[in-house]
């Protein structure tokens, strides 16, 4: 597996997790909105069919998860994907808003 990294590019209306792999152009994405003080929405999972196969989406949402438990906000899952990682990782509940 090709080594991926994950940056966070926080912005006005939000952010998102940007992977990058070492030797591919592609990069995936997840974005996220603010909601209120202290949640996140997870709106969108996007990984191109170039990086797809390399569990690069589970890494984007590890490192929304590590930030949740940092800095103490929580996730609203909207993304189908987020969404299945929670349901798959029950020790995350406490992180999910609602």
């Amino acid at each position: 597996m090709d080594d991926i990294t994950i940056t966070h590019e926080p912005s006005a209306n939000g952010g998102k997790y940007i992977a990058t792999l070492a030797s591919e152009s592609a990069t995936g994405h997840l974005d996220w909105e603010p909601q209120g003080e202290g949640v996140r929405v997870a709106t969108h999972t996007i990984v191109p069919k170039e990086i797809g196969g390399r569990g690069v989406a589970a890494v984007l949402v590890k490192a929304l998860i590590k930030d949740a438990k940092e800095q103490g906000f929580k996730v609203v899952p909207q993304c189908w994907y987020v969404a299945k990682k929670f349901d798959e990782n029950p020790e995350w509940e406490d992180l999910r808003a609602g």
